[in-house]
């Protein structure tokens, strides 16, 4: 994942909790940037790599990321103190998405093809994604096309490593609930989206998926003592719940 540095904090995005803002950066172009010390701490930033990284692997529209270097100098300019405190927190590297000018969200009547919806579902339910509902699609729509955004609310597991890295086979076996997925209607898309996927992904692709999220990033827990050693522990997970479909709803296989 390519690093640019931050020129300017253009606005703050206040749909979400989590703050995030538009920013320059000096490859000129403008991202919204995902902040490192925002509450949710980084293993959001993880997740976001991680998923989007899988979701263009399987043929979804999801934007480009970048790393963006953040410098201290950035927060001198910024007159509101609760995002003058995101910066300072924030010094590094953080999240990047390519800003879509002009995109708007989701609804029901743009109309998404069966290979596009079974997708859609097919990601949420390998990652155990929990926000993509009518109240959040986290779905946009930028010249005619459908674009997959937001994906921290995915691989709930890694929260719970304060203690150490628990079972992947628990994460291979745990259901996934379609219960007011936004795409929830489609669900007869997923057996044709699990055949077609299924040939697209295996523990080398994943591999290069995790070697995407840099290394600062990964907080090393009990057990692991570098990097390199919680990225083999994310690809035991994924590749766990990859060899079985236990989670998908339906189980196509």
């Amino acid at each position: 994942m390519p690093t640019v540095g931050v020129t300017r904090y253009v606005t703050p995005l206040r749909e979400g909790g989590s703050l995030p803002g538009v920013v320059e950066a000096d490859d000129l172009g403008t991202h919204v940037c995902k902040f490192r010390g925002a509450g949710q701490g980084l293993k959001v930033l993880v997740a976001e790599v991680i998923v989007s990284e899988l979701a263009r692997r399987i043929g979804l529209r999801t934007p480009r990321l970048v790393a963006l270097d953040l410098d201290p100098e950035i927060a001198r300019y910024e007159a509101d103190e609760e995002v003058q405190d995101l910066l300072n927190a924030s010094h590094g590297l953080n999240l990047g998405v390519d800003f879509l000018p002009g995109a708007f969200g989701y609804d029901p009547e743009f109309v998404v093809g069966d290979d596009e919806a079974g997708s859609v579902l097919w990601l949420d339910a390998f990652t155990a994604n929990v926000d993509r509902s009518w109240k959040n699609p986290n779905l946009l729509v930028w010249h005619g096309e459908l674009w997959a955004i937001d994906h921290g609310a995915s691989l709930y597991f890694h929260h719970g490593w304060s203690g150490g890295a628990t079972d992947p086979a628990r994460f291979a076996r745990q259901a996934w609930d379609i219960t007011d997925h936004v795409m929830e209607a489609r669900v007869a898309a997923l057996p044709a989206a699990d055949e077609r996927i299924s040939g697209l992904l295996d523990r080398g692709q994943l591999a290069e998926v995790l070697a995407q999220v840099p290394d600062n990033w990964l907080e090393p827990v009990p057990g692991t003592a570098t990097a390199a050693e919680l990225r083999a522990v994310y690809e035991e997970f994924l590749a766990a719940r990859l060899a079985t479909r236990d989670w998908l709803p339906g189980k196509s296989r």
